[in-house]
């Protein structure tokens, strides 16, 4: 697996890639980074060409200028595929990667040829969950990016996997402290203002598959499987939290190879 990074407007953007073939994108959750992909990019990438990208303000890659929107985040991605000659790709967000890519197939939706949702949903965020994300912003501004991800890590498994997860818990919390402050806090406010995108998955021509975690305590599979229609598949990922590709990689993973499999 080769790192790589690019300079795209003056913003540095940190990417994994690895493998030939028909083109895949990978987009990580809040607090996450290209890393949380370690454990499918192998077998992906034996038959496809596999892109598992750093947002902005996470990992390695620089905030982008400006409020950064989902919007605006997609349409760095649209800079960052137009930047390596990609023309068309299937897409893969998890959670807040899931946002960006409903925004990107809205917006861009001859790049696409397929895409999924892993832990996400098409829906906005309650007035409970705006509440949620402002308190967020309060927290690292006050106590700091550190104090914030030991209190968020956990959450994402399912309480039944914490014991068991705990190495990945580490591993997850240390990718989370590379995220910036500023990423964080610029981020909340994104995912707090998206808009409503059933109409998204509703109006889709495109295979579609939707992934949901049995005991996802931040995104319940009900917010996931929101719309029924033949072009798209549901998975409900038994014993799995926020995050199966921790919690259940090889089901995951198979599931993504299934769907990537039949698009050919």
């Amino acid at each position: 697996m080769r790192k790589k990074s690019i300079n795209l407007k003056g913003i540095t953007v940190s990417y994994n890639e690895k493998g030939k073939g028909n083109p895949i994108v990978l987009l990580h959750g809040f607090c996450g980074s290209k890393g949380y992909w370690d454990n499918l990019i192998t077998t992906l990438s034996e038959h496809y060409r596999v892109i598992a990208l750093d947002l902005p303000g996470h990992g390695e890659s620089a905030n982008l200028e400006g409020t950064g929107t989902i919007e605006d985040i997609a349409d760095h991605i649209k800079d960052v595929l137009d930047y390596l000659h990609i023309p068309q790709v299937t897409m893969f967000g998890h959670s807040l990667g899931g946002y960006i890519t409903l925004a990107f197939a809205e917006k861009y939706s001859q790049m696409v040829n397929g895409f999924s949702l892993i832990h996400s949903t098409a829906s906005p965020d309650t007035e409970e969950a705006k509440k949620g994300r402002e308190t967020g912003v309060e927290k690292v501004k006050q106590e700091g990016i550190t104090t914030f991800i030991d209190g968020l890590i956990p959450k994402l498994f399912s309480p039944d996997n914490v014991e068991k997860n705990k190495n990945d818990i580490k591993t997850a919390k240390e990718i989370g402290y590379t995220t910036s402050s500023q990423g964080a806090m610029k981020t909340l406010i994104a995912m707090k203002n998206r808009p409503d995108r059933y109409h998204v998955l509703e109006s889709a021509a495109i295979p579609v598959l939707l992934i949901a975690g049995e005991k996802d305590q931040i995104i319940p599979p009900e917010k996931t499987f929101s719309v029924n229609k033949s072009t798209i598949k549901h998975v409900l990922l038994k014993d799995s939290g926020h995050m199966s590709m921790y919690e259940n990689p090889s089901e995951l993973n198979h599931q993504m190879m299934e769907f990537l499999n039949a698009l050919k």
